[in-house]
């Protein structure tokens, strides 16, 4: 199997601590939890805190019930890590936890953003954390020795021990080696040797198929002008490219278009708006009226044009230019009701669950027929957008159909 193809480096060396391993591309996610390792000072530790800073670098990427694998080496000082929360001993508490997240989650979008995956991120940490004393501190190499070597990582009891990487032959071996590939082993090779030697359950299923799903570079993926794009059961769009064709969602495509338009909005590029030459008005009852003046400001920015019309009333007077004309009424109920949905998700803000709303409210739908025009237009603006691989959920906008994948189809390759 490619297994380099499908995993990330991460390596990230601060003053504090050092991270390093691998991640998973997002193609990579499964529905369940599985190969997701941390080793601190060389010992396997887990740690839901530790997952989440993990997850949320992931953000956008994957579906919110999907789980990328990972394998993460921290070192830091034995000093800044209690081991004795925990019974099995591989549940611990960090001195400073706030900083260990920031820094395990940048280190993970940093790595994504190098292999083009994600847009540009910043890798700074905020100035908050950054001027902590733990972080200015240097890290040394005198340091890095002790946090592998202390009589604090030594005290386990056999009984309980958690995984400690050491020289047993029974215990992984040279996992240094793992990390740093050697020009007879891949990294991706090493990766799945550890992986083996880490999983409690039955060795996994067999590689998927040599369909690319995603396509992680997107300097490589050229869609060709000259070839008109063509819909398939009304869902469907067929594009092609240099390297073949790609079938593309047209509903998850039209979401990430949508929600970079909007999500635009606040970076102070408003969206324009369409008067209705009939206004509506809209009657909610008192609980969604509260909801409904929390949201009319954003709303507004974002393309509508709602009004106050007395107790528990508004008026439509406008929408989004380009979404196309419609029953406003039914959109902003099911907008109200959507972010009702929405309201239980804690890791997006109120104006992230708005444009997410609206995103997957007004995109055109599975079932639509469209024109000529429609489809080149939704073709070019999906890659023009910063994130073209997924919609906001992290669901695949498209998958990519190569030369080499069909003539192995046909029996040609």
């Amino acid at each position: 199997a490619n297994y380099n193809a499908k995993l990330v480096t991460v390596q990230e060396q601060t003053d504090y601590m050092n991270i390093y391993g691998f991640v998973g591309k997002p193609e990579t996610s499964k529905k369940t939890r599985g190969d997701q390792y941390f080793f601190v000072n060389n010992r396997f530790i887990r740690s839901a805190y530790l997952n989440h800073a993990v997850m949320s670098a992931y953000q956008q990427m994957i579906a919110p019930d999907s789980y990328p694998l990972y394998v993460l080496f921290i070192d830091l000082d034995p000093s800044q890590v209690d081991i004795n929360v925990h019974p099995t001993k591989q549940e611990i508490k960090f001195e400073d936890e706030k900083i260990i997240y920031a820094f395990i989650q940048s280190a993970v979008k940093h790595a994504l953003a190098q292999f083009s995956i994600t847009p540009t991120l910043e890798f700074d940490l905020d100035p908050g954390i950054q001027g902590l004393e733990a972080v200015t501190q240097p890290f040394t190499a005198n340091k890095q020795a002790q946090a592998t070597t202390s009589d604090l990582y030594k005290d386990f009891s056999q009984k309980n021990q958690a995984h400690f990487i050491g020289s047993s032959k029974n215990e992984l071996k040279h996992w240094k080696d793992f990390y740093e590939p050697s020009s007879g082993e891949t990294g991706g090779s090493k990766f799945v040797s550890l992986i083996d030697q880490l999983r409690q359950e039955e060795p996994p299923a067999a590689e998927p198929t040599a369909l690319s799903g995603f396509t992680q570079n997107r300097t490589e993926l050229k869609v060709l002008d000259q070839v008109q794009p063509y819909q398939l059961m009304n869902t469907y769009i067929v594009a092609a490219t240099t390297r073949g064709f790609i079938l593309i969602h047209q509903q998850a495509a039209h979401e990430r278009i949508l929600y970079e338009t909007f999500a635009a909005a606040g970076q102070g590029a408003p969206v324009a708006s369409q008067r209705s030459l009939f206004p509506v008005t809209l009657q909610l009852s008192a609980q969604d009226n509260v909801l409904m003046q929390e949201l009319v400001p954003d709303l507004n920015q974002l393309g509508y044009l709602i009004e106050p019309f007395g107790k528990d009333t508004y008026v439509i007077q406008g929408t989004p230019a380009d979404l196309g004309e419609g029953d406003e009424k039914a959109a902003i109920e099911n907008i109200l009701e959507q972010f009702k949905n929405f309201t239980s998700e804690i890791r997006f803000s109120k104006r992230e669950k708005l444009i997410r709303t609206l995103s997957a409210q007004h995109a055109i739908k599975s079932g639509k027929t469209l024109t000529q025009q429609e489809m080149t237009a939704l073709v070019t603006d999906l890659f023009n957008s910063t994130q073209p691989n997924t919609n906001a959920a992290g669901a695949p906008t498209y998958i990519e159909f190569r030369k080499d994948y069909l003539a192995q189809l046909f029996k040609r390759g």
